[in-house]
């Protein structure tokens, strides 16, 4: 047997070159065979159709179509974030200049533990963080100024603000957020040995300042209170203005979590909703989400540099002290991981390629078609609208529908593979959500969306009522 080639040195352009067309290939045809935005028959099929397609996953001599026969079964049995009817979560199409980058980064594979394994990307990684820092806290630059790191996401993010707080206040800080803040904030807590977070109720979907006053007032500091910038249920956005000034008022630290909202920063119309942002100590963001980059592409900017210094670590192989007072930059105070893939470059790519107009078209693109598609569901009388959208999300749901019948209805349309929508638990309610994050979403695609909920409702109603019929013993209908 021959020695595999390698995707990078020399010889590795010529050697991707065919593997690429292969994988071009292989995604046109898992698609056309998949037909829609889901396979359809739901899990066991789905599980089925891959068992079948890969076979012994390690058999003892090795298969020369793996690449192909894999990467088709993986498209077929996707669910493609590009189909305008994929609409249930912050699951956002990639661009195709971020892919492309992305597949440099992993032919190069720099690992960003020392800067003698990523010379060039370790500089790459400073110019973007600082972009991004700039563009959370703008103003003059101070001797302390911002910064950012690179994170996996919102969940990395998130526990990162929760340890830089301990490492800041003291191991009895407590985290306050509202009930609608993300899940991974309170097992942050729990994962850092904080005490129980203060959880401070939201029953309209965002958090009030009036409740966080009450929580502020009555549980003893120090306190990291954790705010929303786009809840994953509904886009809703806490109100950062009033909220930032009780935090200054109580001496309280804030973290904003704009995981999603913080996409709105590109848009010179809607950056306005976000006005508040730079009060916060520490901010989550996301362009894995409203910013078109393939996962992972999570950032955590912080207002004060200094903070970050609570990840020093020294570890002589890596960033020896001689080596860093010789101007070799150290790395390890960068992130919580060691091995770390050069995630950076496909942002850096899209940031220069589109610019920030070119990005914040896009985000105003999908907040208008958001806009339109609770339009359609406002002047529909076979649906109920929850509130206009806020970013791109709109909760709708089949009117004086129970909620079985509801989840039924989105796990109809996931069977079938017509549709993927979310579901949201609100004013006691459940609602199917519509996240829209395709700017290439046309009206009728929207009206497609709709009419794929009627008919599955009407689908799940003649089903009920044929069950009916046969346990009272009369001939189905």
């Amino acid at each position: 047997m021959s020695t595999p080639s390698l995707a990078s040195g020399p010889g590795g352009p010529n050697a991707l070159r065919p593997l690429l067309e292969t994988v071009l290939d292989a995604l046109a045809l898992g698609a056309r065979a998949r037909g829609g935005p889901l396979p359809a028959g739901g899990p066991d099929a789905v599980a089925a159709r891959v068992r079948a397609a890969v076979g012994d996953v390690l058999p003892r001599d090795g298969d020369p179509d793996a690449l192909h026969t894999l990467v088709q079964a993986l498209a077929e049995g996707a669910a493609d974030p590009a189909d305008p009817l994929c609409a249930a979560h912050l699951h956002c199409p990639p661009l195709a200049v971020a892919v492309a980058a992305d597949l440099a980064a992993s032919a190069l594979n720099p690992s960003l533990d020392s800067w003698d394994q990523a010379p060039a990307a370790s500089e790459l990684e400073a110019l973007v963080t600082g972009a991004l820092a700039r563009e959370v806290y703008p103003g003059p630059p101070e001797a302390h100024g911002p910064d950012a790191l690179v994170t996996t996401g919102g969940t990395e993010s998130n526990q990162l603000a929760l340890l830089l707080a301990r490492e800041t206040l003291g191991a009895g800080v407590r985290l306050v957020c509202g009930a609608n803040a993300h899940h991974s904030l309170p097992r942050a807590a729990r994962l850092l040995g904080l005490p129980e977070p203060v959880i401070v109720p939201a029953p309209a979907g965002a958090l009030d300042p009036a409740a966080l006053d009450e929580a502020l007032t009555a549980v003893p500091g120090p306190w990291l209170v954790a705010v929303t910038a786009g809840t994953t249920d509904a886009g809703l956005i806490d109100p950062l203005p009033e909220l930032a000034a009780l935090c200054r008022a109580h001496r309280a630290r804030l973290h904003v979590d704009a995981a999603y909202g913080g996409g709105l920063l590109f848009s010179a119309r809607r950056r306005g909703l976000l006005t508040g942002l730079a009060a916060a100590h520490t901010v989550t963001l996301d362009l894995h989400k409203l910013g078109w980059q393939p996962v992972p592409a999570g950032f955590l900017a912080v207002r004060d540099a200094r903070d970050l210094g609570a990840l020093h670590q020294r570890a002589d192989y890596l960033n020896a002290a001689d080596d860093t007072e010789a101007g070799l930059p150290d790395l390890l105070g960068r992130s919580l991981r060691t091995s770390r893939r050069p995630d950076v470059l496909k942002t850096a790519v899209t940031l220069k390629a589109l610019g920030r107009a070119g990005l914040g078209a896009l985000v105003d693109q999908v907040c208008e078609r958001a806009g339109e598609f609770a339009e359609l569901v406002r002047n529909d009388a076979r649906f109920e609208l929850y509130d206009r959208p806020t970013i791109s999300t709109v909760l709708f749901r089949p009117a004086d529908a129970p909620d079985d019948a509801v989840a039924a209805v989105r796990r109809h349309l996931l069977e079938q593979g017509r549709a993927v929508l979310g579901r949201a638990r609100l004013d006691g309610r459940l609602w199917l959500k519509a996240t829209i994050l395709n700017p290439h979403t046309r009206p009728a695609d929207l009206t497609s969306l709709l009419t794929a909920v009627a008919q599955a409702l009407r689908a799940g109603e003649a089903s009920q009522a044929r069950a009916k019929d046969l346990a009272e013993g009369n001939t189905p209908r």
